[in-house]
């Protein structure tokens, strides 16, 4: 999968949100234009090709003020639809320069 294929998704608004994205965007004060925008200038930092029922990835991206977002998208290669499985500000404590999870 390439961000390239979710930004696609974005821009052409062939996104789902699923509630639990939501609920997770509403707890840490995000908004939807803040959490695409974080996409739109992100990178793929985890990628999930064996997940079901479609691949998904995990992007690190940044708000409008530079503070860090990850996201979870699933995309579907035959519809060209991204999912938004879940979003959040990532824990300083279990992040290296929020892009490599510190090992337990």
């Amino acid at each position: 999968m390439h961000i390239q294929d979710i930004i696609n998704c974005i821009r052409h608004g062939r996104i789902r949100i699923t509630d639990h994205a939501d609920e997770e965007a509403q707890a840490d004060r995000l908004s939807f234009e803040e959490i695409f925008f974080s996409v739109l200038q992100g990178e793929i930092i985890e990628d999930y090709p064996d997940d079901k029922p479609y691949p998904s990835c995990l992007i690190h991206g940044e708000s409008f003020v530079g503070q860090p977002i990850h996201n979870v998208w699933a995309y579907n290669p035959e519809t060209q639809w991204a999912v938004l499985i879940t979003v959040y500000r990532p824990d300083p404590l279990r992040w290296i320069n929020w892009r490599k999870r510190i090992k337990k």
